[in-house]
């Protein structure tokens, strides 16, 4: 088990490396001169020769990585344009929304779909299972932005049970913070609820046609032992599995539901760093949602190994 650990482990290392040298040369493969594309369409030589200077493009392209990789492995992302504040203090600044959002969203999707997928394998071809499975498609169909919408209409402009926009951090109260994330953590949460809920009932419906739980139902175990201990176990990798690549695609989800929110999040930071060519900004964010996407699938990899004995070796 510690050699597959050990393995996995030292796998990550390449693959960061090729994550930093793509994130590196996003600034190079902008058509034309990076630092005029930064400067504007009216900025001045000068102006371009000065932005050339302050992000070492006036340097060979090896040197510009080796320098820029030294710094990455020191924790410098290096500066802002347009703040001229450190890149790791923007996404300091900005880290607590996203966190709180994508641990919401999850927590809701899986304490949700689980169950729902459970439900509708048990039930597989009735009214209950149909129902659900139209919910699946009907919720991974709607755009994140239109469920969005749609609850801000109906519970923040209507009822007034949440607030429109914004978000409170924890530090001013659990009741603020809460109601403040409740909104779009629904949002967000309902596209993986529908995804998690799909791959749960087939794992789950293709384990209960399995001999040994046919064996356990003549023994006279009762449905919830047989689902729980049974089913839902020997059909857990694949859900793991989805989990995992749900957290993984919370990334542009969280973009797109920290706009529509007005969260000041590492989604508001990209865009805001898009719409003004922020290039050290934007690789700084790129290489952070890199890192965790690596990160996620690295526990995924290991949660393999409780579930699974045999994937050790």
């Amino acid at each position: 088990m510690y050699g597959y650990i050990i393995r996995r482990l030292l796998a990550t290392i390449p693959v960061m490396v090729v994550v930093g040298l793509v994130v590196f040369l996003l600034l190079h493969l902008t058509p034309g001169d990076p630092a005029a594309v930064i400067a504007g369409d009216y900025a001045s030589p000068e102006d371009v020769e000065r932005i050339r200077e302050k992000l070492g493009l006036d340097r060979p392209i090896h040197v510009q990585f080796f320098t820029w990789a030294g710094a990455v492995l020191q924790g410098d992302l290096g500066t802002s344009i347009f703040s001229n504040l450190p890149v790791t203090h923007l996404i300091g600044q900005r880290l607590e929304p996203t966190i709180a959002l994508s641990v919401s969203t999850m927590i809701f999707a899986i304490l949700l779909a689980v169950p729902m997928g459970i439900i509708a394998a048990w039930k597989a071809g009735a009214l209950t299972d149909r129902a659900i499975m139209a919910f699946a498609v009907l919720g991974f169909s709607v755009p994140v932005f239109v469920i969005g919408y749609v609850l801000m209409y109906v519970f923040a402009l209507k009822l007034g049970w949440f607030p429109v926009q914004g978000y409170k951090p924890i530090s001013e109260g659990f009741w603020p913070f809460l109601s403040s994330i409740a909104l779009p953590t629904v949002a967000l949460g309902l596209v993986y609820t529908a995804l998690i809920a799909r791959i749960t009932r087939a794992s789950v419906l293709e384990v209960l046609t399995e001999d040994y739980i046919r064996t356990a139902k003549s023994k006279g175990l009762n449905n919830a032992g047989l689902l729980l201990r049974h089913a839902l176990r020997n059909a857990a990798v694949p859900i793991v599995t989805i989990i995992g690549i749900g957290l993984t695609l919370l990334i542009g989800g969280v973009v797109v539901t920290e706009s529509v929110f007005n969260i000041p999040g590492l989604g508001r930071l990209t865009i805001d760093a898009v719409l003004r060519r922020d290039y050290p900004v934007i690789q700084g964010v790129i290489l952070v949602f890199s890192g965790v996407y690596v990160f996620v699938n690295l526990l995924i990899d290991l949660t393999y190994t409780v579930l699974d004995p045999r994937i050790r070796y």
